[in-house]
């Protein structure tokens, strides 16, 4: 318990300008301060400071309070632990009656668990710089990096022995117990038996804003094949990785000074970037960008610069998440470093001068950027033109149009020139975007119980029916669900999985069956927002009784290629037994197959009625195009046509 005296003396000490201005970029407006909530999203600042009378009000969600429930509310605290962050933040001694390790894990399971990550960073911290295998190899490793020992200690990095049990007995010894250590995900339960779950790794304890220690990630050191190269603490009541930004603490001082982040893929990165002179970086772990994790750079600067190496994946890994960035108002832009490099070594070799050179002169907006790489990757392709299309339209939409007409404006010009469509159908392709996403907010939301619309009886037994007829449109459409649900997860290629590849080869505007639609988009979400993808159980045991009976028909279906190929479309294949990646290329195939041939049906009735000849020619080459197309998909996988499509 804290004494009287001890509180009395916090609060008096306690700016809450000060404090505040820790986790949110103020700006002063005549005897008060302003800024967006940290609290709820908001494009206008509605948070207001009053130095005077030592409170915050927001006027769009309603919080309020003093310089303690600010701590509070933002840090998720207690008001002692609140008391005692204050304490610490102003270097001031509380009086209160000191607390054995049996007490601590009597109180709240959230205290108990940040008074163990404080002991367990200190512990492995400790180890590193004073223990004689953590020099030899933990300090090894981070002289190798080039890493000083002011930086070392800057982030706390530590190290934890080979041996099984080193970790534990030290928490033992302190009185901490092996469940408290296992909900922590320091130690495993294996047969009964306790290990270290961090033995022989480097550690890079994982940080709130305010320097509270979340979690861990691990690095190996030793080559292992079966193990992987870096794990992180499983969530728990204090780490939530969609909430946390690696290196925000140390860095945010920075960020809101400079009125900038860059944004990094990992640890490494945004050590070394600090170590260079750059220090208003952080870092999302490997994860796209969550909501949340833009709620926190936003309480700072909406100015977002992405740092990326340039291979695919770590392009793919740079788009997810900004149409969230474009909505919340950032201005992101994006930097692909030099061929080779990757932002822990540039910064090494070129220092901190030409690093910022370099990054603005290469600098690029998100739609642009958007643009460079889906034309490269689209190349002659009209489907996948159409997708990318579809697809800027979609992220210019995000962009608020009250507060940024003239950028909104600018980009739709911007990409209606470079990817030589009408104008002024692209703006309707965008307010096609803004309606249905205000006509998605404002649906009413349904009780879990509900079914919604469209699932219901006579719905889900003919949904039961394509699902079994996978020769069908909407049979195909149900396919391609499937092998997104089972195999997503699961390597495509060395650098993409099965659903970022399924994810650039379709269009979702393209699914015509309403509940597959719902559930494409669902998974995509997903891992949108947690970084990824939903396991088949996510669906299995969905909340709505009839998605899990179309599950159950969807999963067990055979997923041969139907006879009635032939019959519907004059094909037939010769592909044998099927591997998951042959399951996954010939359901797509098939899918875009269909579509191509609707696409084909739906040009040859436009140019029986179209007068223009400039236009007729231009149809006519994307014509050859769809069939050239055809003809790709038809030998790839070893089929023989037998009729030929005629049109009128």
């Amino acid at each position: 318990m804290i004494n009287p005296a001890s509180i009395n003396e916090v609060m008096s000490r306690a700016d809450i300008v000060d404090v505040i201005g820790q986790f949110v970029r103020l700006k002063k407006r005549g005897t008060s301060y302003i800024a967006n909530c940290p609290f709820h999203n908001e494009k206008s600042p509605s948070f207001n400071v009053s130095p005077a009378k030592g409170i915050f009000k927001c006027f769009g969600c309603g919080k309020a309070g003093n310089v303690v429930s600010f701590v509070q509310e933002h840090e998720k605290l207690t008001y002692p632990e609140a008391m005692r962050w204050l304490a610490d933040y102003y270097k001031i001694t509380l009086q209160e009656t000191e607390r054995s390790p049996q007490q601590m894990q009597q109180q709240q399971a959230g205290e108990a668990l940040r008074i163990f990550n404080e002991f367990a960073a200190g512990w492995l911290h400790e180890t590193l710089l004073q223990n004689e295998e953590g020099q030899l190899i933990g300090m090894s490793y981070f002289k190798q990096r080039g890493f000083r020992k002011e930086i070392i200690e800057r982030f706390r990095l530590g190290y934890n022995p080979e041996h099984n049990e080193a970790f534990l007995q030290a928490g033992l010894s302190k009185g901490y117990s092996r469940e408290l250590m296992e909900r922590a995900g320091l130690i495993k339960n294996r047969n009964g038996i306790y290990h270290d779950v961090y033995r022989g790794r480097v550690i890079f304890p994982i940080q709130s804003m305010t320097g509270r220690i979340l979690g861990f990630g691990a690095r190996i050191l030793k080559s292992n094949d079966k193990a992987p190269k870096y794990i992180n603490t499983p969530e728990n009541e204090l780490y939530i990785k969609s909430k946390v930004l690696y290196g925000m603490f140390q860095s945010r001082q920075a960020i809101g000074k400079l009125d900038e982040c860059f944004l990094v893929e990992g640890y490494t990165d945004v050590i070394s970037m600090h170590q260079g002179g750059v220090e208003n970086v952080v870092s999302s772990s490997g994860t796209s960008l969550t909501e949340d994790q833009l709620r926190l750079i936003g309480q700072l600067t909406k100015n977002l610069t992405i740092l990326y190496d340039g291979d695919a994946a770590g392009i793919k890994a740079a788009l997810r998440g900004l149409d969230m960035a474009l909505s919340q108002s950032f201005n992101v832009q994006l930097v692909l470093l030099p061929e080779g490099e990757d932002p822990d070594s540039f910064i090494q070799k070129s220092g901190v001068a030409k690093f910022h050179e370099y990054a603005k002169a290469q600098k690029q907006d998100v739609i642009s950027f958007r643009l460079l790489v889906g034309m490269k990757e689209a190349g002659d392709d009209p489907v996948k033109k159409s997708k990318l299309v579809n697809e800027i339209a979609e992220s210019i939409s995000r962009i608020n149009k009250t507060e940024d007409f003239a950028l909104q404006d600018h980009y739709i010009r911007t990409a209606a020139d470079k990817l030589k469509v009408d104008e002024s159908g692209l703006i309707n392709l965008v307010n096609k975007h803004i309606r249905e996403r205000i006509e998605g907010e404002n649906k009413p939301r349904r009780k879990e119980e509900d079914t919604p619309p469209g699932i219901e009886g006579e719905d889900v037994e003919e949904a039961v029916q394509h699902i079994a007829n996978p020769s069908t449109d909407a049979g195909q459409e149900w396919q391609l669900l499937r092998v997104l649900i089972e195999y997503g997860h699961l390597a495509y290629t060395d650098d993409k999985t099965v659903a970022v590849f399924i994810e650039e080869r379709v269009d979702p505007a393209l699914l015509e069956q309403p509940m597959v639609g719902k559930l494409y988009n669902e998974y995509y979400d997903h891992y949108t927002h947690y970084g990824t993808v939903p396991e088949t159980n996510y669906f299995v045991n969905y909340p709505e009784p009839a998605i899990q009976t179309l599950m159950a028909s969807l999963l067990h279906a055979n997923i041969d290629i139907s006879p009635k190929w032939k019959e519907k479309y004059g094909i037939e294949s010769s592909i044998g037994p099927m591997t998951y990646i042959n399951d996954v290329d010939s359901t797509l195939s098939y899918f875009e197959y269909r579509k191509i041939l609707i696409l084909q049906e739906e040009l040859a009735q436009r140019l029986n009625t179209e007068a223009d000849p400039i236009k007729q020619q231009k149809m006519q080459m994307r014509f050859m195009e769809l069939r050239k197309m055809e003809r790709e998909i038809l030998q790839k996988h070893q089929t023989v046509v037998f009729k030929a499509l005629k049109y009128k």
